[in-house]
């Protein structure tokens, strides 16, 4: 079987016990996925993933946004993914966020998810930064998002003090 034809390894990055980053999941990426104990997939893209990857016990959430400095993603799509991430968390099960390279638009959910559990935009940045590779929430358009997250975060959960923590690993 040539390279061209064999299934791509699953590009999926663990950011914390209960939260992961992944490219867009491939039919062949569901049992993985499962194997992870992922319960909640947060999907970014326009397109849906197979529907092999969105079978229970995973559900499934669609936040389509796009990638592009010129239509910013939504605060309420992202506090639409933090207010359906944290239950899940919550109850000690992991949830998956994917967009389609798993470097802006998945890892601007992931943040502020992170931001949503206590922690400070900045200190949400660098530990993805730490876990993820190609992660970029610096570029100007995601970090303006993810820093905007936080301030509507906070006014509206000001009891959740942002906890400065340092990235692990």
């Amino acid at each position: 079987m040539s390279q061209a034809l064999a299934a791509r390894e699953p590009d999926i990055s663990q950011i914390t016990d209960y939260l992961y980053i992944s490219a867009f999941p491939e039919a062949e990426h569901a049992a993985t996925i499962r194997a992870l104990g992922v319960r909640l997939i947060l999907s970014m893209p326009i397109q849906k993933p197979h529907h092999e990857v969105r079978l229970p016990p995973v559900r499934w959430l669609h936040l389509r946004t796009v990638d592009s400095p010129l239509v910013p993603m939504p605060i309420s799509v992202l506090r639409r993914g933090v207010e359906a991430a944290l239950p899940v968390i919550d109850d000690g099960h992991v949830v998956l966020v994917h967009c389609l390279a798993g470097v802006h638009r998945s890892v601007a959910m992931a943040c502020c998810i992170l931001i949503g559990m206590g922690y400070s935009a900045e200190a949400a940045m660098q530990l993805v930064e730490s876990k993820r590779e190609v992660a970029d929430p610096r570029v100007w358009y995601i970090r303006a998002r993810i820093e905007k997250f936080e301030r509507s975060w906070r006014k509206r959960h000001p009891l959740a003090a942002a906890i400065e923590r340092p990235p692990v690993g």
